[in-house]
């Protein structure tokens, strides 16, 4: 290679794409279907000399760029690789501001912390839940008493038997006509004689009385009924125990040496 060769640059470059194998350059646009558009051409007298160099290249024709691959099928590979950052940008700014809060919250119940009576909070959860399940059992333990004023008419029908002996007493005097009479005096006897007989107002008669004697009529009823229901023997108590239940083991837990009303401990 001349020197010349050597002080070209340009010339450089036409040996480099006038090789055998076709340099990615040579797949540009060209301009008149000769060298790249972008190289500076050389006068006559060095085009002389980089010609007897460079072999002939036949002048092809041009070469279609081949398209680029379609960007569609290549979003979802880009939309994948730029969401995670985003994401975890977000959840990072989500946890600091959480973890913020429970700091200030802590950092206030520690300021705080003397000023809290927590022998009074047990007292009051021990008196809550004690509370409820003591009213619990008692109303399970509860009676309903009452007076029920009765205000009514009750029909009365049947068939009154008699058979008894009685003393009737006359209303006024009775006359019975043809009377058997036996009379025996001193000087008089007289044995079942027919007679009339007059028997005066006041005359006690004992008589026997046997007979049925219908009723029909109604009785009035006026009376006061005590009532006294125990609920632990009705369906109340069923509801009564299971809240004693749900009450039993959040009592235990603050006051575990509980007793019931009747002294029994609460906690098995």
């Amino acid at each position: 290679m001349t020197e010349e060769s050597n002080t070209d640059p340009a010339g450089k470059m036409r040996n480099l794409l006038g090789g055998e194998k076709a340099s990615p350059v040579a797949r540009l646009p060209r301009k008149d279907g000769g060298v790249a558009s972008f190289l500076p051409q050389q006068v006559d007298d060095k085009k002389n000399l980089s010609t007897s160099t460079v072999p002939m290249v036949k002048k092809s024709p041009p070469q279609t760029q081949p398209k680029p691959a379609s960007p569609k099928k290549a979003a979802p590979s880009l939309k994948g690789m730029s969401f995670g950052p985003p994401f975890w940008t977000i959840a990072s700014i989500i946890s600091m501001t959480v973890n913020v809060v429970v700091l200030i919250v802590l950092l206030a119940l520690l300021l705080n912390m003397k000023r809290l009576n927590m022998g009074s909070v047990l007292d009051l959860g021990n008196n809550l839940l004690g509370g409820l399940y003591t009213n619990f059992e008692k109303m399970d333990r509860a009676h309903i008493t009452s007076t029920i004023p009765v205000q009514t008419t009750i029909p009365v029908k049947f068939d009154l038997q008699l058979n008894q002996q009685t003393n009737v007493i006359l209303s006024e005097d009775v006359t019975i006509n043809n009377a058997l009479v036996t009379v025996n005096t001193g000087g008089l006897n007289i044995t079942r004689a027919l007679t009339t007989i007059v028997l005066p107002q006041g005359t006690i008669l004992p008589v026997v009385l046997n007979l049925s004697v219908p009723v029909d009529t109604t009785v009035p009823v006026v009376l006061n009924v005590a009532v006294d229901i125990p609920l632990n023997q009705t369906q109340l108590h069923e509801p009564f125990s299971g809240l004693q239940e749900v009450v039993k083991p959040f009592y235990c837990m603050i006051s575990p040496n509980a007793v019931n009303l009747d002294g029994l401990p609460v906690c098995k």
